[in-house]
């Protein structure tokens, strides 16, 4: 078994669209051909969201698992509603404030942490255009910054 991080997937769009006010890292329940494909790296994170279901459990919901070949007609359905593995505190803070304060949970990083498929997930608010706009801005500024920094040497 490897031991370490070996990161999988990133959700780029997310750290753009909402302001991130808090993260968490979960296990994910997967079936073997999906544990076959995320470790290709055959995974997309684009769209997916996260929901505490009827149950009382966090499910997250429009990620992308490409079906493994190798698997035939035994493999998974691509886009199916996974469990995440969270404690029960966590699942009913964290429903609460997305379902009172309209907080939307987004899956950040998909990864291996020695051998085992983890999620970060963040507790997150959605952005206005110009909130994104200055975004944009400061992140522009924060690279010339570096560029400078790199040019003189400093």
């Amino acid at each position: 078994m490897a031991e370490g991080v070996e990161v999988v997937e990133r959700n780029k769009k997310a750290q753009f669209e909402y302001d991130i006010e808090e993260t968490l890292e979960a296990g994910l329940v997967l079936e073997g051909s999906e544990v076959k494909s995320v470790r290709q790296g055959k995974v997309s994170l684009d769209g997916a969201y996260c929901q505490v279901d009827r149950y009382g459990e966090m499910k997250i919901h429009g990620m992308y698992i490409k079906p493994y070949d190798q698997a035939g007609p035994f493999g998974h359905e691509p886009r199916r509603d996974r469990k995440l593995l969270m404690h029960d505190e966590e699942i009913q803070k964290w429903g609460d404030m997305a379902e009172k304060k309209r907080y939307t949970i987004v899956p950040l990083e998909l990864y291996f942490r020695d051998g085992w498929a983890k999620l970060k997930i963040g507790l997150a608010k959605g952005r206005k255009k110009h909130d994104k706009r200055q975004a944009i801005k400061e992140r522009e500024e924060k690279r010339r910054m570096e560029q400078t920094k790199r040019k003189y040497n400093l």
